[in-house]
């Protein structure tokens, strides 16, 4: 790689981030095709069975086998048969671009759905929030070689980041991050999520699946994913930053006094 600076020319090594595709294959059937980083891919398989509503507990979807391929990785999971036909009722086609859920949707009830509401969750305080943002940025390793991925982090109460997972996509970073806190025994109702993203209809959708509450994002809401946050409780953050963030739904979580 040449690297350009004014007039200074300079040739140095790289490093570039891996993207790959990813098949999901659920009970020995195709179901999606996810542009993604190859790394985490238990924690993302389960991530997104839940966070697509493929089954309603992290437990139903298990990972058989995670095949490296010439082509990519094909992941095999097994699901209970009666989850079949929400499998059926979330069929995409095989070309999902860069972990987009919403792009591959054959139908637009698939696309768009709601969650349950989600629960009381946590008050988290502006000095918890600014230490998880602190935190996160120094949590990504990959991102700090490539410059070309995005990070979901869990935050406890006090803004110390529990768990974090990066990928090129942010929807994957998400759901890798879902996956790897219901294996690690986490309670979404007792943290908060951060995201080096824009809050778009699946990020908020993806969190309010997951049963949490509170999601901070370091750039904009879209006007969908606050319809959605309002309708499900989901408190939303946008321009979450060093000097300062905006409240866009459910303020009553964020104590802004403190």
């Amino acid at each position: 790689m040449v690297r350009v600076r004014g007039e200074v020319a300079e040739a140095r090594a790289d490093e570039i981030a891996e993207e790959v595709p990813v098949a999901f294959v659920y009970n020995d059937t195709p179901f999606a095709v996810m542009m993604a980083t190859p790394c985490d891919l238990a924690d993302f398989a389960q991530g997104f069975a839940l966070s697509e509503g493929i089954v309603e507990a992290i437990e139903d979807a298990h990972v058989e086998s995670i095949e490296h391929l010439l082509e990519g990785v094909e992941v095999r999971m097994r699901i209970p048969p009666q989850r079949e036909q929400a499998l059926q009722r979330r069929r995409r086609s095989m070309s999902g671009r860069s972990g987009c859920g919403v792009c591959g949707s054959e139908l637009l009830e698939a696309a768009l759905r709601d969650p349950v509401p989600v629960g009381p969750g946590i008050v988290v305080t502006p000095a918890a929030l600014q230490r998880a943002l602190r935190e996160l940025r120094a949590a990504q390793p990959l991102g700090a070689r490539t410059g070309a991925t995005h990070a979901a982090g869990w935050a406890l109460v006090d803004g110390e980041i529990a768990l974090v997972r990066e990928d090129v996509g942010r929807h994957n970073a998400l759901d890798k991050l879902i996956g790897a806190m219901h294996r690690a025994g986490l309670d979404p109702q007792a943290g908060f999520l951060v995201v080096t993203s824009r809050a778009s209809y699946e990020m908020a959708m993806k969190a309010a699946s997951a049963g949490i509450a509170f999601l901070a994002a370091i750039s904009a809401p879209t006007a969908l994913a606050l319809a959605l946050a309002q309708r499900t409780g989901l408190t939303l953050l946008g321009f979450a930053r060093d000097d300062g963030y905006a409240v866009y739904t459910h303020p009553q979580r964020l104590d802004a006094a403190r």
